[in-house]
């Protein structure tokens, strides 16, 4: 194929069909994306010419990397059901009701600076596998838990699983087949007096600057989200009423953030700038600083539309429960994760066992030169499961407890498989598809497709180079792998289009790779899992592609006025445009009166009153657990138990 356009435009068909699967007939993954495997296999074929084999073997590729994504998943889900059936579940709600009753403020604490904590230490989709199922556990409506999950990871994903998006990423993109600086990287370094290391980091500088301007209203969205998609009354201006605190807690994770990724490298931006986030959150959450005086709450829980809830319904459990543990113990299976997580990824001689003699390695499928590692020891999803072996004794669990929580975690599981091991193999037939791998002597698919945005944007290119990242990580499902294929690409089109600065290209393609997390299918199939959602994967996209169009677009507009300087031109001008377009819709939503949510259930006077005499902050005797859709949760087979029986 001669025609870039035509080959862009078949390339861009797998992806196209997922998406018009998804948002467009609501499929669920399950059944989308093996369709879209079919189709990437049929491209691949077809127009890029690589044989039968490689296909195969990029499938089975494929395969491999969603076995380790699976494990992660069914850790999480293991974890989560071991503190539900324990009773933990109980004090870790009433410890967050104690710092603030307010859904606001709970979803900005858990989320945003401990959701960010968590990608700084594990990354990979861990995030979401972690406080999806907690905000579940609190309370939350599965659906919105998985959102927040999902938007969270924007911000501090550039900086996720101590800095592997920059090292890895971007490193080993902008390295050539010997690992050394390609050759126009080299003489751009040697114009800043940089080696290769002190390159990633400036960088990677360059991509802590645009994520704070990002980032700041994320935990605003959070909140807007929350009350206009799932508030009785349907009121973005209750969100907005929140704002003060919310910028409070922006800056409280993003200030530290940016200090370190500026002046000591790309590891620890986002753990410290999370930890450091809740140490002065916290604290303020608790003495009502800046906090709004009314306290937001969703509707009873009996009135939630089944849409809302999945099939893991952690609150019925507490009805079991005789009394509440103390807060610590009932929060060391997350702390015991966190501990591990700093050992495995900062002490050497631990890592590099993990990541060495422990890696099972598969090489040359079947004759062809792709090969793939798995690190399923080093895998988040390993330390998700031995914190849960070790909860056990400290929460004193009968072997009934352990049996139903293993139990519950394993038919789970088995419905993300389908959608995984579909997703993922298409996605390697996708990057799979270079000259290495086609008889075409064409680019590969992402890079085509990237090559032809860039021939139709020249000079506005920076505009664009966050949504190319974007998509990589949609594919890919990894920041770190959008930024493998796509960063010598985005450098190169960079100096071609007279950049004073194309490394700041690259910084755009690394914000873009980190907020197409919020989006990428991967993601959402393994969060919507561990909440009982899997199905609805179409429904969450359509809500989190909207933060994540605009945060690329934020992006996109920054770095042409960082490339190109302000003043009169296309970068500016959309960067005002995005200001003035904020700042009317917050005036709007602020004044908006709302609407019954129609979404919700008719009041219930009995199970109005029920859930009136229920004490603040108490999971028990829930009034609600009869409600078709709710389920109880202790283990059985009895309908409306969790076993096979009990669940639709």
């Amino acid at each position: 194929m001669d025609n870039l356009f035509v080959a862009a435009l078949l390339a861009l068909l797998p992806i196209i069909v997922a998406g018009v699967l998804l948002l467009g007939f609501r499929m669920p993954a399950a059944i989308a994306m093996p369709i879209s495997l079919v189709v990437a296999a049929a491209v691949a074929f077809f127009a890029w010419q690589i044989d039968l084999v490689t296909i195969g073997a990029s499938i089975v590729q494929g395969i491999l990397v969603a076995i380790g994504l699976l494990w992660i998943v069914f850790g999480a889900l293991v974890m989560l059901a071991t503190v539900t059936k324990s009773g933990a579940i109980d004090t870790i709600r009433a410890g967050f009701i104690s710092v603030s009753a307010d859904r606001r403020v709970q979803v900005i604490i858990v989320a945003w600076l401990f959701g960010s904590f968590i990608e700084g230490a594990a990354g990979f989709g861990a995030p979401a596998a972690v406080v999806a199922p907690l905000m579940l556990a609190l309370g939350f409506p599965a659906i919105a838990a998985v959102m927040f999950g999902l938007i969270i990871q924007s911000t501090p994903v550039s900086f996720g699983a101590v800095g592997t998006p920059m090292l890895t990423g971007i490193g080993n993109g902008l390295a050539d087949e010997t690992g050394a600086m390609s050759a126009d990287v080299a003489e751009r370094a040697g114009v800043l007096g940089l080696d290769q290391l002190g390159f990633v980091a400036h960088t990677a500088g360059q991509v802590a600057l645009i994520h704070a301007i990002c980032g700041i209203l994320i935990p605003l969205t959070l909140c807007c989200f929350m009350t206009g998609f799932f508030g009785s009354r349907r009121r973005f201006a209750d969100g907005l009423a929140v704002a003060p605190f919310a910028i409070f807690a922006a800056f409280a994770m993003i200030v530290p953030y940016l200090l370190v990724a500026t002046f000591l490298g790309p590891e620890f931006p986002s753990m410290i700038g999370g930890l450091v986030g809740l140490l002065i959150v916290v604290p303020a959450a608790r003495a009502g600083f800046l906090t709004p005086k009314d306290t937001w709450e969703f509707a009873p829980r009996y009135r939630w539309p089944e849409r809302w809830m999945g099939t893991v319904s952690p609150a019925a459990e507490a009805s079991h429960l005789k009394k509440r543990m103390p807060l610590v113990q009932a929060w060391a299976p997350y702390l015991i994760v966190v501990v591990l997580l700093l050992i495995t990824r900062n002490i050497p001689a631990v890592k590099a066992f993990l990541t060495g003699p422990a890696v099972i390695k598969v090489e040359g499928i079947f004759g062809t030169p792709i090969n793939q590692n798995m690190d399923l020891i080093y895998s988040p999803g390993a330390l998700f499961v031995l914190a849960s072996l070790i909860t056990i004794a400290l929460h004193r669990m009968s072997g009934r407890q352990v049996a139903a929580a293993w139990k519950l975690a394993g038919g789970q599981i088995a419905g993300a498989a389908v959608a995984l091991l579909c997703s993922v193999p298409m996605v390697r037939v996708f990057i799979n598809s270079g000259p290495d791998y086609n008889a075409a002597g064409m680019d590969s698919m992402p890079v085509t497709l990237a090559s032809a945005a860039a021939e139709t944007l020249g000079h506005n290119w920076p505009l664009a180079a966050p949504f190319v990242g974007a998509l990589g990580a949609f594919v890919a499902g990894s920041n770190t792998v959008s930024n493998l294929m796509f960063s010598q690409f985005q450098f190169t089109t960079g100096v071609n289009i007279g950049a004073s600065s194309p490394e700041t290209v690259v910084a755009a393609q690394a914000v873009g790779g980190a907020a197409g997390n919020m989006v990428a299918v991967h993601n959402v199939v393994a969060a919507a899992a561990t909440v009982g959602l899997l199905g609805r994967e179409g429904d969450i996209i359509r809500k989190t592609i909207i933060p994540m169009a605009v945060y690329c677009l934020t992006a996109g507009s920054i770095a042409y006025m960082m490339v190109f300087g302000p003043g009169l031109n296309i970068g500016t001008i959309m960067f005002a445009l995005i200001l003035i377009g904020l700042a009317v819709t917050f005036v709007l939503l602020s004044r908006s009166s709302g609407r019954d949510n129609d979404e919700l259930l008719p009041v219930d006077e009995e199970q109005e009153r029920a859930a009136a005499e229920v004490p603040a902050g108490s999971l028990a005797a829930d009034p609600h657990a009869n409600r078709t859709g709710d389920r109880a949760t202790d283990g059985d087979d009895r309908p409306g138990g969790t076993g096979p029986a009990g669940r639709r």
